[in-house]
C-alpha cells in the first residue's frame, strides 16, 4: 500500500468517515450468517432487547473502522498498513450484518456513531504513533475484549434467536484471527493500565450509551 500525499490522506479519511457513518463502508461482500436460517418468533420485549444488542455491536464495528482508519494512517510497515485494512475490511461486513439485524428488529442504529467513529479514529492514530508493534498489540487486545464482549451478548439473545446467534458467532471467529495475526505480525502486549483500565472504561462508556441512543 503505498504511502499517500497529505491533501489525498485527508480526502481518503474523509471519505471513510462519510462511508461509515452513511451505512456504506468498505466490506468483503459477503453475505450475513443468518441468510437462510428461518426467522424465530420473538415477543415484543425480546425483540426490543435484540435490536439493542445488535446496536451496540453496530456500534462497536463503527469503533472498529475508526480504530483501522487511525491506525493506517501513522503505521510505519506496509505489511502492517495492508493486514489493518483487510481486516477493516472484515469488519465492514460485520458493521453491515448488525446495521441489517438491529433494522429487521425495527429499531435503529446509534445516534452517535460520528462520534464514535472520530473518538476511535484518534485513539488508533495514538497506537500508531506508539510504534507498529504495540499498535499491533492494540488490535490483539481490542479483539480479546470483543470477544467477551461477544460472548456476554451471546447469552443474553433469546434461545430461539439463532439468527442472531450466528452472527455473532461469526464475528467472534473473525476477531479471534485478527487478534491472532496482529501478534503474528509482531505484536506486543499492552502495557496493564491501559488493557486492564482505559481500555475496558472507554469500552463501557460506548456500550452503555449505543444500548439506549
Amino acid at each position: 500500500m503505498r504511502r499517500l500525499s497529505l491533501v489525498d490522506e485527508l480526502i481518503s479519511q474523509a471519505d471513510a468517515f462519510v462511508k461509515v457513518v452513511s451505512g456504506h463502508a468498505r466490506a468483503t461482500g459477503r453475505p450475513s450468517p443468518a441468510k437462510g436460517l428461518p426467522e424465530p418468533w420473538l415477543e415484543p420485549d425480546e425483540r426490543t432487547l435484540v435490536g439493542r444488542l445488535m446496536r451496540v455491536n453496530h456500534a462497536g464495528e463503527v469503533a472498529a473502522q475508526g480504530l483501522y482508519q487511525g491506525q493506517m494512517l501513522t503505521s510505519r510497515r506496509p505489511e502492517v498498513r495492508a493486514r489493518l485494512d483487510q481486516s477493516a475490511r472484515e469488519e465492514g461486513d460485520h458493521l453491515h450484518w448488525c446495521a441489517e439485524r438491529a433494522h429487521e428488529m425495527g429499531t435503529h442504529t446509534s445516534l452517535l456513531n460520528p462520534l464514535w467513529y472520530l473518538g476511535s479514529l484518534a485513539m488508533g492514530a495514538a497506537a500508531g504513533l506508539a510504534g507498529d508493534r504495540y499498535s499491533l498489540g492494540f488490535v490483539d487486545e481490542t479483539e480479546r475484549q470483543v470477544e467477551r464482549h461477544l460472548d456476554h451478548h451471546l447469552q443474553q439473545l433469546p434461545e430461539q434467536d439463532n439468527q442472531s446467534a450466528a452472527i455473532l458467532l461469526q464475528m467472534k471467529h473473525e476477531e479471534v484471527e485478527h487478534g491472532a495475526a496482529a501478534m503474528e505480525l509482531g505484536g506486543r502486549p499492552l502495557p496493564w493500565p491501559v488493557r486492564s483500565l482505559l481500555m475496558p472504561a472507554v469500552a463501557k462508556v460506548m456500550t452503555g450509551t449505543a444500548y439506549w441512543v
